[in-house]
């Protein structure tokens, strides 16, 4: 059995090799950051994971999951976005509390919980934020998006997914009364510092900085 960190260590590099999709790696220093660990911390996990099978690396290497290390990593992703889907659907919780509690829930090692929880759920495809839920197989659902920083003057998008969670950012995002399948329609953008002027729904246009704008998924409608 895995030791919560060793299960954090993979469900890290999972989320890392989601985002560098060209090259699914990571380095030991960009692991470190992710992490909030030393490189050194992050160092003699990365041995552990090693000798267990789980990750292929070499001293100032690249960092790549075996098979079976992705395997463990989707497993606890999976039960991570399932769990925050349950704390936002049928608890209440808000979108930027349940990443906390989620992170708790992920360690619990009952399969047939998770498969039932997702039962519960109605098979949900996308967690709170937009994020896709792996399946029991492993299989990931995709979700064609970009970036709200790339729609054009003219053109509108719904949300589709959160690039920045940060609790900040999702109390700004609420406080804008933006949440997933929000329409947004680019107005204008401003070519001193390429923010934009947006109008969400049937509100009144306002203005975003382009770092708001690069945080945002949409899908173009």
């Amino acid at each position: 059995m895995l030791s919560y960190t060793e299960e954090n260590y993979l469900k890290a590099l999972l989320k890392l090799s989601f985002q560098n999709e060209d090259k699914p790696e990571a380095g030991t220093n960009e692991m470190a950051a992710y992490l909030g660990v030393k490189p050194a911390t992050a160092t003699d996990m990365l041995k552990k994971l090693k000798d267990k099978e789980l990750v292929t690396y070499k001293k100032y290497g690249k960092i790549l999951l075996t098979e079976s290390g992705r395997k463990s990593g989707i497993a606890i992703l999976r039960k991570h976005r399932l769990w925050e889907t349950f704390l936002y659907e049928k608890l209440d919780f808000s979108w930027d509390e349940v990443h906390e509690v989620a992170e708790q829930l992920e360690h619990i090692q009952s399969a047939k919980l998770v498969n039932k929880l997702e039962e519960f759920l109605n098979f949900p495809e996308f967690d709170p934020h937009g994020d896709p839920i792996p399946k029991a197989n492993g299989e990931i659902p995709l979700l064609e998006k970009t970036l709200l920083s790339e729609l054009e003057i003219g053109t509108s998008g719904k949300v589709a997914a959160v690039k920045d969670t940060s609790t900040l950012f999702l109390q700004y995002l609420e406080k804008l009364n933006i949440t997933i399948g929000t329409q947004l329609k680019v107005i204008d953008i401003v070519p001193f510092d390429g923010s934009l002027n947006l109008q969400i729904e049937k509100e009144e246009p306002r203005s975003v900085s382009m770092k708001f704008a690069e945080s945002l998924f949409v899908q173009r409608i």
